[in-house]
């Protein structure tokens, strides 16, 4: 079996060492960039499982980096910040980041978000489910991360297009929060319920005036529901 293989960028070279050595210790093959620039690059040439991705570089930073790897792909990101900001997280999920981890931070928390996040993508992409969800003006395929409005496919982050797909495919049923992270972040996710919210936000916005046959309906008090009108 060919091992995972993980792409660190990250402009301090002694980040760089240590993490290389940490997840060659955890079995992982590594590959290292020292900028957003030489980051883009290895991402396309190296077509690595997962990447580790520092915010603050010079030159081009981390938000830039997580928007051009996600015009062609989904595989996970895991983006590296010195700061603890809500902002930083809802940019970047908004970027379509999949988790944070915020320096200095813990080896074995680190360990554990990259098995949880790895986990998640592979429990997505080796699904054998190929159905694409129908409503009106709306088709949704898990199977290709595919999101067409009235015909036209809409960009849009993998988790963005996940929380679609079970909340359309489970059509009015409420969940709350914490039940959305569980199916579609995994259990083992360690962010909290506002992922949700922003998700959410971001989805109405690219919903908003396709069609008065369904909506993305909030239930107060309880959580969230995509509801059908007769």
């Amino acid at each position: 079996m060919s091992q995972t293989k993980i792409l660190v960028v990250d402009d301090d070279p002694n980040i760089c060492e240590v993490l290389r050595l940490h997840l060659e210790n955890e079995g992982y093959q590594v590959q290292t960039a020292s900028d957003g620039y030489e980051g883009v690059a290895q991402f396309k040439s190296y077509d690595p499982d997962l990447a580790l991705l520092d915010i603050m570089m010079p030159r081009k930073d981390g938000w830039q980096v997580c928007r051009e790897i996600r015009e062609s792909s989904a595989k996970p990101i895991i983006m590296i910040t010195a700061k603890n900001e809500t902002f930083d997280k809802v940019l970047g999920l908004e970027l379509g980041a999949d988790d944070f981890i915020t320096k200095p931070f813990d080896m074995k928390e680190l360990s554990a978000r990259v098995k949880a996040v790895l986990r998640r993508y592979n429990a997505h992409t080796k699904t054998e489910d190929d159905e694409v969800v129908r409503f009106d003006q709306m088709e949704i395929s898990l199977q290709k991360y595919e999101l067409k409005l009235r015909g036209k496919a809409i960009d849009i982050p993998p988790k963005e297009l996940e929380l679609l797909y079970f909340l359309a495919r489970n059509c009015n049923r409420v969940f709350t929060r914490d039940q959305l992270l569980d199916k579609v972040w995994g259990y083992d996710y360690l962010g909290d319920s506002r992922t949700i919210d922003v998700h959410v936000k971001r989805l109405r916005e690219k919903l908003d005036g396709v069609s008065d046959k369904w909506t993305l309906k909030t239930v107060w008090g309880v959580g969230y529901k995509f509801e059908t009108t007769n």
